[in-house]
């Protein structure tokens, strides 16, 4: 399977990206500038991935201005194709802003910047991206952003329960989803979410960083080998 890594100007965790899907899931990864017109080389059995960062300096609003860079035509393009897309933080917040998912991410409750460890309780497996979790399975993801506040109306909100396209959600260590367990004031506890065609993914929480024993934490790589193993159909050594 091949990954494309976007990079915008202020995008800061990139190689983290690369590093982690050549280096520990042994995947062809290729950095793709903001500024390129084409996806060569790619099917839509491979991966775009939008990375964490401060795209275009957050100006106006988070992922504003980068939903116009040329690249995300393409982007747009691969997924009306059925081709995989995944935004993580600042690529989430950008997938928002190009229509790719629905909702909006706003400033943190508090307007702190907001930098730990959070827990996410896994809402569905009906998708590549968790499929090989288990429901209502615990995962530890550190969080990095100032916003992350996940908005919807409650119509929308209600589609998104129905239709299982709400992924995780912010619990406790203990799977408590509650008020309390909500870093950022997201709707419903919500930390990511897919499209209706269940080919886009977006999530606050920063799996990259949690994929490697060096660094004390390998819940998050069970995502990077759900997707990998369910549409290339290869398993990823341990």
């Amino acid at each position: 399977m091949k990954f494309g890594v976007v990079v915008f100007p202020g995008s800061n965790c990139d190689d983290d990206m690369v590093h982690v899907l050549s280096e520990v899931m042994g995947q062809e990864v290729e950095k793709l500038w903001h500024k390129e017109t084409v996806l060569k080389g790619f099917t839509k059995n491979d991966c775009i991935v939008l990375p964490g960062g401060f795209s275009y300096g957050d100006y106006l609003r988070s992922g504003a201005i980068a939903k116009f860079s040329p690249i995300m035509e393409k982007v747009v393009e691969h997924s009306q194709k059925g081709g995989y897309v995944i935004g993580i933080c600042n690529g989430f917040q950008v997938l928002c802003e190009a229509g790719l998912l629905p909702g909006v991410l706003l400033p943190n409750k508090d307007q702190k910047f907001i930098c730990k460890n959070i827990h996410l309780k896994v809402q569905s497996t009906d998708n590549v991206f968790t499929k090989n979790t288990k429901a209502d399975q615990v995962l530890k993801i550190p969080i990095a952003h100032a916003d992350g506040r996940y908005f919807a109306n409650d119509e929308l909100l209600a589609v998104l329960e129905s239709n299982n396209q709400i992924l995780f959600k912010y619990c406790d260590e203990n799977g408590l989803v509650s008020d309390k367990t909500n870093p950022n004031g997201s709707k419903n506890n919500i930390a990511g979410i897919c499209n209706h065609g269940r080919n886009v993914f977006g999530m606050m929480p920063h799996p990259e960083r949690a994929s490697e024993s060096i660094l004390g934490n390998e819940d998050g790589r069970i995502l990077f080998e759900s997707i990998i193993e369910n549409v290339a159909n290869i398993s990823i050594p341990a």
